[in-house]
């Protein structure tokens, strides 16, 4: 297996820069797993009422978005953005995260940034395991006038900003505080949406309760990982950033009941394939608890077995040479995802976190 197994051309304009006028208008492609020589169909996400099946059940994840962005300037004047990647919970009485900074070679331990409302104190950089040093720094948010924020969840909110991918080339503006959360989004922890779930609308969502389609709830808080490009010959190499997901007890009765009436698992993004893949007991069912997943999905992949968790899947387009469109072709086959790839590019459809999606059936 070759990196360059996993390219396709995206002309830039077909890279989403905003999100459709409405959740659900965006367009759909839609693929049958197990018959590889049957055509795709395309319709919008709207379909979703027809294409599901009473019984069904629609898995999603319930990870809120944070305002992670922090815009701030050193004493020189110098210009510094952190993207508070997760909150250190061995100095729960400080406000200390792990932090993607940038330009991070520039700064020094003990700095103290200025920014709109806060304080941001970078600690140290952090080490990896093998002694060198990591991309991640350990700051400390602080309020304005240095004090220990009561509610840093809330100072973070308050100066922050919404992370939007690099992808998208404009700054945030405030109908994107909207735009790029799901409707259903309630735990914070993510720096990066889980976008397939940008598509469902409250009456969406109505729309397939009322067909008889089951809903829950898993949550995994997506990571700086999602855009990390992968950079080694051989993907089977490449190193996955943990994710935190948690799966209750509800969401694990949910799809027991669901297999016992013969619906259909449908997973809404490839954060829930990963989080019922990783989660996954003997009997094919999600263990309850929390825990963290590296878990790397590909063609061939020792773990793919662990696919049978869904039946299908909700997904947007993929980068080139990303983890995410190698899940998707662990799935379908790389040559079949390629191929469905340039079909959606040749019909102009939307690529990426603002753009249209495909729904993989069995």
């Amino acid at each position: 297996m070759r990196l360059s197994d996993f390219d396709y051309d995206l002309p830039d304009e077909r890279v989403a820069q905003a999100p459709a006028a409405r959740r659900e208008g965006a367009r759909l492609l839609v693929v049958r797993r197990g018959a590889p020589d049957a055509p795709a169909e395309h319709g919008r996400v709207h379909d979703l009422v027809e294409r599901l099946a009473p019984g069904d059940l629609i898995v999603v994840n319930d990870t809120r978005v944070r305002r992670a962005r922090i815009v701030a300037r050193r004493a020189t004047g110098g210009r510094v953005e952190c993207l508070l990647v997760e909150r250190i919970e061995e100095e729960r009485e400080r406000s200390v995260w792990r932090a993607l900074c940038k330009p991070a070679a520039k700064l020094k331990p003990g700095e103290v940034l200025e920014a709109d409302g806060a304080r941001v104190v970078a600690r140290e950089r952090e080490r990896r395991p093998d002694g060198g040093v990591d991309l991640f720094w350990r700051v400390e948010l602080l309020e304005a006038d240095g004090a220990v924020p009561t509610d840093d969840e809330a100072l973070v909110e308050r100066v922050g900003r919404v992370p939007l991918p690099p992808y998208v080339r404009r700054d945030a503006g405030e109908d994107d505080a909207r735009r790029y959360q799901t409707v259903y989004a309630r735990r914070p922890g993510a720096v990066a949406a889980p976008t397939a779930g940008l598509h469902l609308s409250d009456e969406l969502l109505a729309a397939l309760a009322e067909r008889g389609v089951e809903r829950t709830s898993v949550t995994l808080h997506v990571g700086p990982g999602t855009f990390r490009p992968v950079e080694v010959e051989d993907p089977r190499d490449h190193p996955m950033h943990a994710e935190r997901y948690e799966v209750t007890a509800d969401a694990r009765a949910a799809i027991e009941r669901c297999r016992a009436r013969g619906g259909r698992v449908v997973a809404v993004g490839t954060t829930v394939v990963r989080t019922l893949c990783a989660a996954r007991d003997p009997d094919g069912l999600p263990a309850v608890g929390r825990g963290s997943t590296d878990l790397f999905l590909y063609p061939g992949s020792p773990d793919a077995r662990r696919l049978d968790a869904v039946d299908a899947l909700l997904t947007n387009f993929h980068l080139p040479r990303s983890t995410l469109l190698m899940l998707v072709a662990a799935l379908l086959g790389t040559e079949r995802t390629l191929a469905l790839y340039r079909e959606a590019v040749t019909r102009e459809y939307r690529f990426y976190s603002f753009g249209d999606a495909m729904l993989v059936l069995p």
